[in-house]
């Protein structure tokens, strides 16, 4: 965030760009999720135990979703509440899909880092 930046502005912007990235996430298009990614973008998934993985540059990180959506093409995270200061905010989500034929669904937080419009980490947290 720029020092400069009125900190109501900052966190407007940093909510726009959380809340795009959702809408756009949701919707599984990873073309228009990579417009939404800084170049030296960091996701820090969930999994494997107990740090997850940390994918780090944009091509990566779009590359790793493209691929977690066709595996999960019915996945859906509904943010629960949104909490934004200045060019951070943390999202705490249900994720939900079916699995084994059946509905199932797990909670979590992300917590982003927003740089010049654009997110610039996503660091990934569940339950459980």
């Amino acid at each position: 965030m720029s020092f400069e930046q009125n900190p109501q502005t900052a966190d407007a912007t940093t909510r726009t760009v959380v809340d795009r990235f959702n809408e756009t996430f949701n919707r599984h298009d990873a073309d228009a999720l990579a417009l939404l990614l800084t170049d030296d973008t960091v996701f820090e998934d969930t999994s494997p135990a107990p740090d997850g993985k940390r994918i780090e540059g944009k091509a990566a990180v779009v590359a790793f979703w493209r691929e977690w959506f066709g595996r999960n093409p019915d996945a859906r995270f509904e943010a629960e509440e949104i909490i934004v200061s200045g060019d951070r905010a943390v999202v705490r989500w249900v994720y939900r899909k079916i699995r084994n034929g059946q509905p199932w669904h797990l909670r979590g937080v992300d917590v982003f880092t927003v740089r010049d419009g654009k997110v610039a980490a996503k660091l990934a947290y569940v339950k459980g």
